[in-house]
């Protein structure tokens, strides 16, 4: 066969290559074994695949049997069927009358004669012979003949002899595919003989090739069997040779195989053998001599005794250690004869013998301290190691002071101290410990239990009513506290301890005990000043506020409560007169009355300076609270007999009862403060009730405030002009800039209004400052002759930017410091006259004029017209309105002009509206005059035109 012939070829190749490599590999062992493996298994492998091949053959002919012939046999026979269906199919189309049924017979008509070119298509591709190739197409040409007949017939009108052929053709088409099942038949049964054949040859070739694989394998066995022994023997006794140690034997020589190389190794391994012994002499005499070098150079001193107990070697530091004993080596000495003091050695050689005769430390003649340390060797003597230890015992000295440091530092620490181990057994205990327990010297020593400890306390009858397991319960609670926390312990006589611990690294934990008695009481001290009065010892309004707020609590289930703010009157000029320590004593005998006044149940607080509060509890009508008002007026209105001096207050309440005007304590508070405030606008003495239109008023006030604010924010002000009038020159000299404030709203606003407001909001500042910047820029418009006179708040007098502010303006405007007039009033003058006089002469170094306004209304006092820099008095309208009555007001107008000329100061008349005014004052020689007669204060805008109506067309212009 051809796959026979082509196998044999393939296998003549392979076979000649493997020879070649056996060739090349058969001068080593591994070499042979290799080619007698590769030899066998190319034996066997060769007659696996040939078998192999045998089976794949003898299955490809049963396939064939099957998948081809059988296979292609029943699709013969399944096209047979498939026409018997279409005859059949086609006889029932022809007999029906239904033209349904006549269409569902002519698809499966269709549908079979396609299934009949499909089984066809399939025995063809299944035969294995070209006859049933050609069986085939007949077939399927008598079939289309048969269709083609079929579609020429008409069910009524065909004839008998279209019948007969049609008939006839499909007998011929029956006869076509019986052929074709009979072909199909016959190629199957030949496939079967042919398989038979192929298996038989199979069998008779493999069982000839398995015999020939059989001789050869051993045949290669035997070769490889004979090329290994002999020299592995060979190997196996020189090998023992160098194990015994006969290492001068001589070694024979192998082959170029592994077993000769094998033999040179171990030639070379002897060689080896031989050279690492010899180095390792070597190596061991340059080791004793590094030693007999580390030896020498040791820092210990090394003595070394042999059994006998002579002296047999000494390094240079032992022999620096102890003199003589180079001798002593020399000689061999015995340890023993010298330690027992031999006549003939030296003193410093026994001492030397009798150190090395023991373990420990010994203190040289020279003062040095060695350790000896001695071990045993194994012929019965010893070596002796002596280290100086020298630095070490100056090191544990300076420990020792360092114990005594710390000992003293212990005895004498603030706190007690307690160190236990890990066995709860007292390690540490200073001397404060004993000193807050009170227990005598020597009672607490380390080594006590913590038990025995906590009994030495309780014997010191620090704990009545408790007992031993009291005590360790509580010693429990300490140590459960954590390290963080801080237990407190209340001896019998009334200290207080504080007791921290925590645990320490070897298990162990340490105690301090902290007298915090003082602490304790000043901390209640703090704790008590935090919620009073240091001056009185009243609730200060922290207190206050908790106390109204319970009482808020029960004002549902009891009856109600009334709030009262106290201010005590004219207390502000006594503490500036008397003295702060008058103040004080004061104040503190107004609280004892107020405190008499209240009942137990009440609470007084003091909330500031001179105001105080009072909680009046369980009362039911209004009079209840009118009741105890009128008693604190007369109780605290009579006079206070005080250390040095006499003093008589009076004192204004304010009073709103809970809860019918407020739940809370800030509500309450502030409805009692707007009824103080009230009181006091009333009738200083008195106590007022608060009303609703009471906070309606103070809303209108805050609201009031918050414009005026927003106001001075937005410089939503105006400055107008009033002019003055030179009586002597028959002109306007100059304007008084007046502030104007008109609201959206509320419309024009009286300064009257809004000045004290502003001083109060302390907003009088910055406005100031702004009418100061606008009046100089205007003024620096005017002629120059005019001058500009601006109204300055006593609040103003109080900063320390007024000057400043001055100067700025001037520079920032350029005018000159003489056309500025700056007007004050007297109540300046009065709060702090020292002040005041060092700004208004600072006010003049600037140039500026200062003028004081209203003279007359206040204090009047005329040291201050001597005392301070004055320029101008201006005054007061009161009196020049009156000024043509008969009252004696002419009479004072005419000794203020006096006075001023006098003083050499300019006067002005202020509020002047009638020409009889104006005639009086010119005749009592008024410097100026001003008022509604000249011209109302008017806008900037319309100043040309006065200047020009007053001065002329030629002075309005600048």
């Amino acid at each position: 066969m051809r796959w026979n012939r082509t196998g044999s070829k393939v296998g003549g190749r392979s076979g000649a290559g493997a020879l070649r490599r056996i060739a090349d590999a058969g001068t080593t062992i591994r070499g042979r074994i290799l080619v007698a493996f590769l030899t066998m298994s190319l034996i066997t492998g060769t007659l696996g695949i040939y078998a192999i091949q045998g089976l794949q053959e003898a299955g490809e002919l049963v396939n064939r049997t099957y998948d081809e012939s059988l296979m292609s046999i029943n699709y013969a026979r399944a096209a047979a069927a498939d026409f018997a269906n279409m005859r059949s199919a086609f006889a029932r189309r022809m007999v029906t009358r239904d033209p349904a049924v006549a269409a569902k017979l002519d698809a499966a008509i269709n549908e079979l004669a396609s299934t009949l070119t499909e089984d066809l298509g399939i025995a063809v591709e299944r035969s294995q012979s070209d006859r049933v190739v050609r069986s085939a197409k007949a077939v399927q040409e008598g079939v289309e003949l048969w269709e083609t007949m079929r579609h020429g017939l008409d069910g009524s009108k065909a004839k008998i002899a279209a019948w007969d052929a049609l008939d006839r053709q499909a007998g011929i088409v029956d006869g076509q595919i019986e052929l074709l099942v009979n072909y199909t038949a016959g190629d199957g049964f030949v496939f079967r003989q042919t398989a038979r054949k192929v298996v038989a040859q199979e069998v008779r070739f493999n069982l000839i090739a398995m015999a020939v694989a059989l001789i050869l394998s051993g045949f290669v066995a035997y070769l490889l069997n004979r090329r290994i022994t002999g020299p592995l023997a060979a190997a196996s006794s020189v090998a023992a040779r160098i194990a015994a140690g006969r290492l001068d034997d001589a070694v024979p020589t192998g082959g170029r195989d592994e077993l000769g190389a094998l033999l040179r190794a171990m030639a070379t391994m002897r060689d080896n053998i031989q050279a690492m012994m010899e180095r390792e002499v070597s190596q061991r005499r340059s080791a004793e001599t590094l030693l007999a070098d580390a030896l020498q150079s040791s820092r210990e001193g090394v003595v070394v005794v042999d059994a006998h107990g002579r002296i047999a070697l000494a390094n240079a530091q032992a022999l620096q250690f102890f003199i003589g004993l180079r001798s002593a080596v020399e000689i061999g000495s015995s340890v023993t004869a010298l330690a027992n003091g031999h006549a003939d050695a030296p003193a410093a050689l026994v001492d030397c013998a009798r150190t090395l005769s023991r373990d420990g430390e010994v203190q040289l003649a020279d003062g040095r301290w060695l350790r000896v340390s001695r071990s045993a060797t194994q012929e019965g003597g010893f070596v002796a190691v002596c280290s100086d230890i020298s630095v070490l015992k100056e090191q544990e000295a300076g420990l020792t002071q360092t114990n005594l440091r710390l000992d003293a530092a212990l005895d004498n620490m603030s706190q007690g101290l307690c160190l236990y181990d890990a066995d709860h057994r007292l390690m540490v205990v200073n001397r404060r410990y004993g000193e807050i327990y009170n227990l005598p010297p020597g009672s607490v020593v380390p080594g006590m239990s913590v038990v025995s400890v906590l009994e030495r306390s309780l014997g010191a009858g620090h704990h009545p009513g408790s007992g031993r397991v009291d005590l360790v319960r509580e010693a429990e609670a300490i140590f459960a506290a954590g390290p963080d926390r801080t237990y407190f312990q209340e001896l019998a006589n009334g200290r207080v301890v504080a007791i921290e611990q925590r645990t320490t690294a070897d298990g162990g934990f340490v105690a301090t005990f902290d007298d915090v008695t003082d602490r304790r009481k000043a901390e209640a001290r703090i704790a008590f000043l935090a919620h009073h009065d240091a001056l009185t010892g009243l609730p200060n309004r922290i207190l206050f506020s908790e106390q109204v707020d319970a009482a808020i609590a029960q004002a549902g289930r009891s009856s109600g409560f009334a709030v009262f703010c106290l201010d005590l009157d004219d207390f502000r000029p006594v503490n500036d007169t008397l003295g702060h320590v008058v103040g004080d004593e004061l104040l503190k005998a107004a609280a004892n009355r107020i405190e008499a006044c209240i009942r137990e149940i009440d609470t007084c607080a003091r909330l500031g300076s001179d105001e105080f509060a009072i909680l009046q509890r369980g009362i039911d009508t209004a009079e209840d609270a009118a009741v105890l008002a009128r008693r604190l007026v007369e109780v605290l209105g009579a006079p206070y007999v005080l250390s040095s001096h006499t003093v008589t207050l009076g004192v204004t309440l304010g009073i709103t009862l809970a809860p019918h005007n407020g739940t809370s304590c800030e509500k309450l508070l502030k409805n009692a403060d707007v009824a103080l405030a009230r009181s006091k606008v009333d009738a200083r003495g008195s106590f007022r009730f608060f009303e609703p239109e009471m906070d309606a008023r103070l809303q209108a006030q805050r609201l009031f405030e918050v414009d005026l604010r927003e106001a001075v924010a937005n410089e939503a002000f105006e400055v107008h002009y009033q002019p003055i009038y030179c009586l002597n020159a028959e002109r306007i000299c100059g304007f008084e800039a007046l502030l104007r404030w008109n609201h959206p709203v509320r419309g024009r606003v009286s300064p009257v209004e809004f000045i004290p407001v502003a001083e109060e909001l302390g907003l009088i500042v910055p406005l100031g400052e702004w009418v100061l910047r606008r009046a100089c820029e205007e003024a620096t418009r005017w002629p120059d002759g005019l001058k500009v006179a601006v109204n300055v708040s006593a609040v103003q007098f109080t900063s320390a930017s007024l000057v400043t502010a001055v100067r700025d303006a001037l520079q920032a405007t350029n005018l000159a410091g003489h056309r500025l007039e700056l007007e004050i009033t007297e109540s300046v003058l009065v709060a702090n006259p020292g002040a005041t006089t060092a700004i208004l002469h600072n006010l003049k170094m600037l140039g500026a004029r200062v003028s004081m306004d209203d003279f007359g209304t206040g204090y009047s006092s005329l040291s201050y017209l001597r005392s301070f820099p004055f320029d101008k008095i201006k005054i007061d309208q009161s009196f020049v309105r009156d000024l043509c009555a008969e009252d004696g007001t002419e009479f004072i107008v005419r000794a203020v002009i006096g006075l001023g000329a006098s003083l050499r100061m300019t006067t002005t008349a202020e509020g002047v509206e009638t020409e009889a005014q104006l005639a009086k004052l010119r005749a009592e020689g008024c410097d100026e005059v001003q008022g509604y007669l000249f011209s109302r204060p008017v806008p900037a805008a319309e100043l040309p035109d006065l200047i020009a109506h007053w001065n002329g067309a030629k002075r309005a212009i600048a």
